[in-house]
């Protein structure tokens, strides 16, 4: 059964407190080693109760850094709307392949392409990518709105793909990917919600956890694969 306590953020968006709350700045951190990860799970115990009560029964929250640039993008869009399996699957081909850089995928044909399995509009969008030409080392120094809005503006990357990216390759410790229905799943069940809560409705849920939404996003994956007895979809 999920815990019935709540945070006071879903009694602000039932209207208790009417609209004097103000979203206070916070810091920008980084998500770099495991104690990081505990340093965030401490921080959601201490502003939330069901976070308090969840959090034991996860266990170790992962770290999940990867190193970033072209591979890390790619990897992402292999990803989007695909199963954990069928992902890692054509991700192993690719290895094999040789097709993790820019430069690979600009020289491999569609039949390369294919036979790792990806399908048309997903060649596309790595063969746009590759050749765009991007400096990724300058998305290290831009705030998180800045680097998502340089993301977006390459074939195939939306807000979700972006925010995993920055979540997962600049190891951005704030980042949510509230569009994720995983996420939005999870949350309903762990606050007892009548729907699955919309990305507006879970950020407003979310204020309290910065500035380590990023690690409240694996306690939801983590509580997700719990509650659905399955993987979740990331």
């Amino acid at each position: 059964m999920p815990p019935t306590t709540r945070c006071g953020n879903i009694f602000r968006w039932h209207g208790k407190h009417g609209s004097s709350w103000r979203q206070k700045k916070v810091p920008r951190r980084l998500i770099s080693t495991q104690d990081d990860i505990t340093e965030g799970c401490a921080h959601l115990a201490r502003v939330c109760p069901v976070w308090a009560k969840v959090l034991p029964q996860l266990g170790k929250l992962p770290l999940r850094r990867r190193d970033d640039g072209f591979e890390a993008i790619a990897s992402a869009i292999v990803g989007q709307q695909i199963s954990i399996a069928a992902a890692g699957a054509i991700w192993a081909r690719m290895q094999d392949a040789g097709l993790l850089t820019e430069a690979a995928i600009r020289a491999a044909s569609d039949d390369d392409l294919r036979v790792a399995g990806l399908s048309r509009p997903k060649q596309r969008y790595l063969r746009g990518i590759a050749e765009a030409g991007l400096d990724w080392s300058a998305l290290r120094d831009m705030d998180d709105d800045d680097a998502i809005a340089r993301l977006v503006a390459l074939p195939g990357i939306g807000i979700w793909t972006a925010e995993i990216y920055l979540k997962f390759a600049l190891g951005r410790a704030d980042v949510l990917a509230a569009g994720d229905l995983a996420l939005q799943e999870a949350a309903r069940i762990m606050y007892d919600l009548p729907a699955r809560p919309t990305p507006a409705v879970l950020r407003k849920l979310a204020e309290p956890w910065q500035p380590w939404r990023a690690v409240a996003a694996r306690g939801l994956w983590a509580y997700y694969r719990i509650a659905k007895g399955r993987e979740g979809t990331l």
